[in-house]
């Protein structure tokens, strides 16, 4: 099916295949909203062998938003979560299938960077920032749906 024919169909239309993915690699990524002291936090997991996007969400840096990305991502039957050392991770994931460190996180810090360059929102010293919370997600989300799927707006 062509992208044309494709961008015509409802969202009832479309096949979403979901398939099982081995390991995933899971990290947070921190912008702002108005000024640095309201922090925002964009979570994301990605395939750990291909670098896919697997799910997104964001929220403050707490553990209920991390459980939330958990839930997106149980229809993936992940056997194995790398992470980094932060509390939150070792909190809310299984032990025997989390593995913290910074050897096994490479490509998702690697998507940070690309993020980083390419988004102004997310780089660390901008004067770019989103003054609501609804067009800080919107812009990020679309950027993130565009760019890791091919989905064009």
């Amino acid at each position: 099916m062509n992208k044309a024919r494709l961008a015509q169909l409802s969202t009832g239309e479309r096949k979403v295949v979901i398939q099982r993915v081995e390991a995933a690699e899971v990290d947070e990524m921190w912008s702002y909203v108005g000024r640095k002291t309201a922090p925002r936090w964009l979570w994301h997991a990605i395939d750990h062998y291909s670098g896919t996007v697997l799910a997104y969400v964001f929220g403050r840096r707490k553990d209920a938003v991390l459980r939330e990305l958990k839930q997106l991502l149980q229809p993936f039957g992940i056997a194995r979560f790398y992470t980094d050392h932060w509390g939150a991770y070792a909190r809310q994931l299984d032990a025997a299938c989390h593995f913290s460190g910074k050897r096994q996180t490479q490509r998702i810090e690697r998507k940070h960077l690309t993020l980083r360059t390419r988004i102004k929102r997310l780089a660390r010293k901008t004067i770019c920032f989103s003054r609501s919370v609804q067009m800080h997600d919107l812009v990020i989300g679309l950027f993130v749906n565009c760019y890791e799927f091919g989905l064009s707006v």
